[in-house]
């Protein structure tokens, strides 16, 4: 499909807006601790798909098919809202933003990872070429521009916690993208509307439900975290505003516009332009955090997306 300029635009702003939420999470986790933090962004963001995509659980029939079906959708919540979304920002209270989105750029790697042990794929020739220039570039990050003495650096706790995070989105997205059998096909939660006509989730539908097991998730999470490290939030109106930033922008309109997109032009197009969050968070970090980028920044892009470009070659 050709790339038309509004396609353009709904690639381009997603990462735009998840870059933005790295480095307002950089900021707000120094205020509110990261795991509350999480558990309050998705559990705000369940209040608004309920008035969106209440259609998936309106009626006791719906319901009961959710129930039957709770494993799979339990476990995409803890990979894509509970355990992703609370690495990240644990990710932020020791890693910068730039760091923080070059490392979950090393995603193929995961993918295939994944793809290998729990799912017998075998990777092509390209897609281990471009595992191992993306993992060079998430080294080159970790390393500080120091590969020669990787093996004598100090991790930072935050990049460890992102590495973690990229691996728990590699395998929600193979469970979007190979769910179990009571998940695909026919057998697919469905809605029959009053002409009798059947239809799957929408975007907002399917987003709800698992949002809600999501959140049941975050929120363990957030009364372990009070338990174990208790700290009393600074709520202010600044911090308001960081919250219903990350609920609208990275949660919803970025969701929605991504899935869209992605339908339209495939994922390896869209994994392209997934690579522009780096980009699009160092820009950010330098002109709200004073973060400045350093040359091994520029490098590990560099290998990152082309790792990408290599490993999406036929």
């Amino acid at each position: 499909m050709t790339l038309t300029p509004r396609l353009i635009a709904m690639l381009t702003l997603p990462p735009l807006l998840w870059a933005g939420n790295a480095v307002v999470g950089r900021l707000a986790v120094a205020q509110v601790p990261p795991l509350l933090l999480n558990a309050i962004r998705w559990g705000v963001v369940v209040l608004v798909l309920l008035g969106l995509g209440r259609q998936a659980i309106a009626t006791a029939e719906r319901r009961r098919d959710i129930l039957q079906r709770w494993r799979p959708l339990a476990l995409m919540g803890l990979l894509g809202v509970g355990a992703y979304n609370a690495l990240q920002y644990l990710a932020l209270t020791t890693s910068t933003p730039i760091n923080v989105t070059l490392i979950a750029a090393s995603m193929p790697l995961w993918m295939l990872l994944v793809g290998a042990v729990f799912y017998a794929e075998r990777p092509r020739r390209a897609q281990v070429i471009g595992a191992a220039l993306s993992l060079t570039g998430v080294a080159t990050v970790i390393g500080r521009g120091q590969l020669a003495t990787l093996a004598q650096v100090q991790f930072v706790r935050g990049d460890l916690c992102m590495l973690a995070a990229a691996a728990s989105w590699a395998g929600y997205s193979w469970l979007l993208a190979r769910p179990p059998a009571s998940m695909r096909g026919a057998a697919r939660p469905h809605i029959v509307a009053v002409d009798g006509q059947r239809r799957v989730w929408t975007w907002d539908e399917a987003l709800l439900v698992q949002a809600l097991f999501g959140v049941l998730w975050a929120g363990s999470a957030a009364g372990l975290e009070a338990l174990v490290s208790p700290r009393v939030p600074a709520w202010s109106p600044a911090m308001g505003l960081a919250v219903a930033y990350i609920v609208v922008g990275p949660s919803l309109i970025a969701y929605a516009l991504w899935g869209r997109a992605v339908a339209a032009v495939g994922p390896t197009t869209a994994g392209i332009f997934a690579n522009l969050t780096p980009l699009f968070a160092a820009l950010l970090s330098t002109a709200l955090l004073g973060e400045a980028p350093h040359g091994y920044h520029a490098v590990a892009f560099a290998l990152i997306v082309a790792g990408i470009l290599v490993s999406s070659r036929r």
